[in-house]
């Protein structure tokens, strides 16, 4: 992936990659969300693979933004927004580590905003139960099949369960 300069990449893994993309493709300041896996030791890995478990992967969307319009702060409410971080390897109805909630950071300031924004929440009671959301450096990044790529603007009866926790900025103590 070509990223200039005056963008920045982050990448989050909170359960199935389709409903996820769509939702981050659709904030203000990002230029590019792309479905693909993250997270395991296998090179190139396919859905198959990926869905059976086998290759340690994440489903995770790669975010390309433009960090003068969105900070990484508002794509962290968002990630908290879309799925429940309190949920081991499943989100809804979608069981597996492939599932994970995972945010995969690209730099030391994404790691502490991470980790400042699930004790913020964590503090706060936000969740009924504790956050398992994992925070590790950024691995390869496998794009997924191009069928998965914007999946839902494609395929309008598409279904992928989303979260709607509406965590905001203040809340993750990042202003």
């Amino acid at each position: 992936m070509n990223v200039s300069d005056a963008q920045a990449v982050a990448t989050f893994g909170a359960g199935c990659f389709w409903g996820v993309e769509s939702r981050l493709r659709a904030m203000p300041g990002v230029m590019e969300a792309i479905s693909g896996y993250m997270g395991g030791p296998v090179d190139d890995p396919g859905y198959a693979e990926v869905c059976s478990g086998q290759t340690g992967h994440a489903e995770v969307v790669q975010v390309v933004y433009d960090p003068a319009k969105i900070r990484y702060a508002a794509l962290l409410a968002q990630f908290f927004s879309l799925h429940d971080p309190t949920t081991l390897n499943r989100q809804g109805p979608d069981i597996g580590t492939q599932y994970r909630s995972v945010i995969f950071t690209h730099d030391e300031i994404q790691a502490r905003q991470a980790q400042a924004a699930i004790a913020a929440l964590q503090a706060a009671g936000r969740f009924p139960r504790p956050i398992v959301t994992e925070v590790l450096p950024a691995g390869p990044f496998w794009r997924a099949e191009e069928y998965h790529q914007r999946y839902l603007e494609k395929n309008h009866g598409g279904y992928c369960h989303l979260g709607d926790n509406r965590i905001t900025i203040s809340e993750l103590g990042l202003e």
